[in-house]
């Protein structure tokens, strides 16, 4: 495990593609217990230890995660999520280039549970939920492009469904339309960075995470 930054009241942790952030049906190990059981032992205490979940990444996505160490945190930090005053920046590797160079991507999402996915419309639909975000090329390879997103709604899978409305599936993303898989079975999304106000000592708080360690990443990031 991976922390990249801890204070009296907050942890981040850089989850791998193959990690779940809480307890699901295949009943694996979530990250929230790996740090719960890490806090334990780095300061030997005897009791439960407290971790709050704030955000989740879906499975197949890597990088930056934040968890609560106490209760007041967990509350102001639910509070500043909903209130989008949270800023989450996202790295993504597609093969198709996009229609520009940047630009603002307004969908209407409806989410089907059963299949586990997000439709992404043009127009307002019954049910459906506005996402909104924005993106731009910054790098790219022989035969990718690495854009950086910034969300402006946090809806369900919403960059998936998003790049893959624009002909963008995102690199290992079968569900949304990329051929082929990873080899570690991920999805080359990645959650990079992530700006607030700290909910109790009130600085402000920038904090990034490594890409994953894979030819890829590293040959896209320093093109």
């Amino acid at each position: 495990m991976e922390v990249i930054y801890e204070d009296n009241h907050i942890i981040a942790v850089n989850k791998s593609c193959s990690e779940i952030v809480q307890g699901d049906k295949t009943g694996d190990e979530p990250l929230s217990s790996i740090v719960q059981s890490w806090l334990k032992k780095k300061y030997n205490k005897p009791g439960n230890v407290f971790i709050g979940v704030v955000h989740r990444l879906d499975r197949p996505v890597s990088g930056l995660i934040l968890f609560a160490k106490t209760s007041k945190a967990l509350s102001r930090l639910n509070e500043m999520f909903r209130k989008a005053e949270i800023k989450k920046t996202y790295w993504a590797i597609v093969k198709n280039k996009p229609p520009k160079m940047s630009d603002e991507l307004v969908h209407y999402l409806i989410r089907d549970e059963r299949k586990n996915k997000s439709y992404a419309y043009d127009i307002e639909k019954p049910l459906s939920k506005k996402a909104i975000l924005s993106y731009k090329i910054i790098a790219q390879s022989d035969n990718y492009y690495l854009l950086e997103i910034d969300l402006q709604t946090g809806r369900h899978h919403q960059i998936r469904a998003q790049l893959s409305k624009i002909k963008c599936p995102i690199k290992g993303d079968l569900k949304y339309g990329f051929d082929r898989s990873n080899a570690d079975g991920g999805i080359s999304l990645h959650a990079r960075k992530i700006s607030f106000i700290h909910p109790i000592s009130k600085e402000s708080i920038n904090i990034e995470a490594a890409v994953p360690n894979n030819s890829l990443w590293y040959a896209i990031t320093n093109f």
